[in-house]
């Protein structure tokens, strides 16, 4: 069976462990992701499954993806996302279902997502830079200072820290512990923070071995 799920991030609580120590949980809502097609390394040159979760309205989908759902027998979901699998298991087929008990208390798991976005920011507040002198008639309080040379290369380097976008990057947090699962609610705790703001569609993968 593919372990990993797609989720959407609820947001962040505190649950006590087994020694009464409190510890801050982030609450995921993972609701049963149906398979809706299966790609193999002959026909697509990698293999994956796309699933479907999230209730959707008839009206809001257009017609390529009701087509999609139609074919495969399944109601319409409002997100359609792709789960990469290293060996495909041929059981797995369009129409089944993965839920949250694929996880348990303690599993270690990866978790994907689109972090926060900051908006166009600064080089301290982007790269941590250290501002300038703030005595009188300097100008330099916040600015990021030279970034190159005037003769030799004449350029600047490429990837040089300058301002710029900060955040709404895909990122990933590895090796975060699952602490519960809650199988009549579609909810999986995981200790610590995960990656967005709360409503962040989340993949959450566990870690093999």
């Amino acid at each position: 069976m593919v372990e990993a799920i797609y989720g959407i991030k609820v947001g962040t609580t505190q649950v006590f462990d087994k020694k009464g120590n409190t510890v801050c949980v982030t609450a995921i809502e993972a609701e049963p992701c149906v398979v809706v097609d299966v790609k193999n390394t002959e026909k697509h040159g990698y293999s994956a499954i796309r699933v479907g979760f999230g209730k959707a309205r008839e009206k809001k989908l257009n017609k390529p993806l009701k087509g999609e759902f139609d074919k495969v027998g399944v109601g319409y979901k409002r997100f359609i996302k792709e789960i990469r699998v290293e060996n495909l298991e041929e059981e797995c087929k369009p129409g089944d279902k993965i839920d949250v008990g694929v996880f348990k208390a303690g599993d270690r798991i990866n978790i994907t997502g689109l972090s926060k976005g900051k908006g166009f920011s600064g080089v301290i507040k982007r790269h941590n830079f250290h501002r300038g002198p703030m005595s009188h008639g300097s100008h330099s309080q916040r600015r990021p200072g030279s970034i190159g040379m005037c003769s030799t290369p004449s350029r600047v380097f490429k990837g040089k820290k300058m301002p710029g976008r900060m955040g709404n990057r895909r990122v990933t947090i590895l090796n975060s512990e699952v602490v519960d699962v809650i199988g009549e609610k579609n909810l999986i705790l995981v200790k610590g923070s995960v990656p967005g703001a709360r409503g962040n569609v989340v993949l959450i993968r566990k870690v093999q071995g």
